[in-house]
């Protein structure tokens, strides 16, 4: 991990989202104040069971946020990507964070003090406000994952995940041409979707086969979204 200067040029504060109601003073104060930071594949920015000191803004590259089970298993709860913030829940509830956050690519992180955030908090209704709209979100979308493991067949959770797959890591820059912008091991999709690795790789083939998506190595590309939507909200 390789730090640089606080005021580096590496991210825009006035580009996050709930920074964008501050005053010039809270932006000078939120700008003397930060660090940044780089990060290579596999590194760890913050783990399960560690105190906020902060909240992290993602300036560059993808991270995974896990669980480790009593066996060591990791589930992943969710992907962070550019222009994401972690660790706000957490830093607001006053507990430890409940998962770590793993790099997958390179990554630059933006680390904004707990004394600095809890102080914009506290003087500015707007950002508490774009507080409470992401806290509500994040519960509407732990909502939707537990009745999708309670209801949905490994088939239609595994056509759900290449949905959001594909949506979370397509831009406009990249095109809309099927293909998910990012390589996940066969271990990884089977932690989102919830089953085991070689449940995935059969699903996998079974797709393939029947022509709604194309694999290239850990790429997949995909053919007939209507079909993997119909199939996703078969059981809804």
């Amino acid at each position: 991990m390789e730090h640089l200067h606080p005021g580096c040029l590496l991210c825009d504060v006035k580009n996050i989202s709930f920074l964008q109601h501050c005053t010039p003073e809270q932006l000078d104060e939120i700008l003397t104040s930060k660090t940044c930071s780089i990060f290579k594949k596999g590194q760890i920015v913050f783990h399960e069971g560690n105190i906020p000191q902060g909240i992290f803004y993602i300036s560059k590259g993808v991270l995974k946020l896990v669980r480790t089970n009593n066996e060591g298993k990791e589930q992943i709860l969710r992907f962070a990507k550019e222009g994401d913030f972690l660790g706000y829940r957490a830093l607001i509830a006053d507990e430890p964070f409940v998962a770590t956050a793993i790099c997958i690519e390179e990554a630059v992180a933006c680390f904004i003090p707990r004394a600095i955030f809890m102080k914009l908090l506290d003087e500015n209704a707007a950002i508490s406000k774009e507080m409470l709209k992401a806290l509500s979100h994040d519960l509407g979308v732990v909502e939707e994952r537990v009745q999708s493991l309670a209801q949905k067949s490994v088939r239609e959770r595994l056509a759900e995940t290449l949905l959001f797959l594909h949506q979370t890591f397509n831009s406009e820059e990249k095109g809309e041409d099927g293909v998910i912008h990012i390589t996940l091991p066969r271990e990884d999709i089977a932690n989102i979707v919830g089953t085991a690795t070689e449940t995935i790789i059969r699903l996998l083939s079974e797709f393939k086969h029947d022509k709604l998506i194309e694999l290239d190595g850990k790429k997949i590309k995909i053919l007939n979204k209507q079909k993997l939507e119909k199939i996703s909200s078969a059981s809804v």
